[in-house]
């Protein structure tokens, strides 16, 4: 745990130092390129935050992904203290999750079943450089995800589904340009990380959470359409599912406040995995002239206001023995033990 924990605060610190030197980097060379983009030409200047930052209501859903589950909910950002520059908000959600389709485990071999509902909430720090170019931020927060089980989809007659809890702590940073951004995460599991998912004859599943660490890479194409790539690590106690994966990620805003986005990951223990989002979020600007909407929606304004990404407690499973039981090596402790016989 002590060597995850450094790598995840040295995997931030790194990120935090190149998020700094960025606007005297590529910040400056795109301003070059793109000189109708500037600040002052699109009136960014003259934006008073008190006035344009505005909370914020909607929904999410998603199809499941690479340890991640099919879920619809409700979400909002709510600014709680807005500077000259800069606002302290929270970003809360919540979301049902339902079970896998057609078959196919979202956490490796378990399906998982049934509807619970997941929390998330940040709380974070957004503030603007001098020349209102770049936008720059640090969150944190706590998420939770009940995760009901079915049937294996490896044809292992299982029993006894049962129905576990997962929660974790998890940090961020942020730093966004008009044509470029950057966002490194950390999410760490804690409490009972680790849980016997269902058993049987010859063996049986145990489902644990994932510690994932991650910097993600972004280039505006259009002010509306934006790509990135990402590179992740995942760390959990039964070693099934550690190593580096990547994540290819496009979105399109499709009118005020509508966005869709499709992902694209890999890694070695759940393969290519492929996923889709939808989000919409009304409230805030609807009442501001057409001047001042053009300066609002250049996407290092918008950033103020955007939903935090990477939310969800990503879970996994691994095959046990039969005499097995499942160690949870983080806490030196035993649960979950179970005799696989008849």
């Amino acid at each position: 745990m002590n060597k995850i924990f450094s790598f995840s605060v040295s995997l931030l610190g790194t990120s935090s130092i190149a998020l700094a030197s960025i606007p005297f980097g590529i910040g400056s060379a795109a301003a070059q390129e793109e000189k109708a983009g500037d600040a002052a030409d699109l009136g960014v200047m003259s934006i008073s935050l008190k006035d344009a930052i505005q909370p914020n209501f909607g929904f999410q859903g998603a199809l499941q992904g690479a340890g991640t589950p099919n879920q619809a909910g409700i979400g909002g950002f709510l600014p709680l203290a807005i500077g000259d520059n800069s606002v302290f908000f929270l970003d809360a959600q919540a979301n049902a999750n339902f079970a896998d389709y057609n078959n196919y485990s979202s956490i490796i071999n378990t399906t998982v079943a049934g509807t619970t509902i997941s929390t998330s909430s940040r709380l974070g720090y957004r503030w603007l450089n001098s020349d209102r170019s770049w936008m720059f931020g640090v969150n944190a927060g706590y998420d939770s995800r009940p995760m009901a089980t079915g049937a294996a989809d490896t044809g292992v007659n299982a029993r006894n589904s049962s129905t576990v809890f997962y929660q974790q702590v998890a940090a961020g940073l942020e730093a966004v340009s008009n044509t470029w951004n950057f966002n490194a995460y950390a999410l760490v599991p804690f409490g009972t990380v680790n849980y016997q998912l269902n058993i049987a004859y010859l063996g049986g599943y145990g489902g644990g959470a994932l510690d994932t660490y991650g910097l993600d890479v972004g280039y505006a194409i259009t002010p509306d359409f934006k790509a990135s790539v990402g590179y992740y690590y995942q760390d959990g106690d039964f070693d099934t599912a550690d190593g580096s994966g990547v994540l290819g990620r496009l979105s399109y805003n499709i009118s005020n406040g509508l966005t869709a986005g499709v992902n694209l990951s890999y890694d070695q223990a759940f393969e290519t995995r492929f996923s889709a989002d939808l989000k919409y979020r009304f409230g805030g600007n609807g009442n501001k002239t057409a001047s001042e909407k053009k300066a609002w929606q250049t996407p290092v304004m918008q950033a103020l206001t955007e939903t935090l990404k990477h939310r969800d407690v990503r879970a996994h499973d691994a095959t046990h023995g039969r005499f097995g039981c499942l160690t949870d090596s983080k806490h030196t402790s035993k649960s979950g033990c179970e005799y696989f016989g008849s």
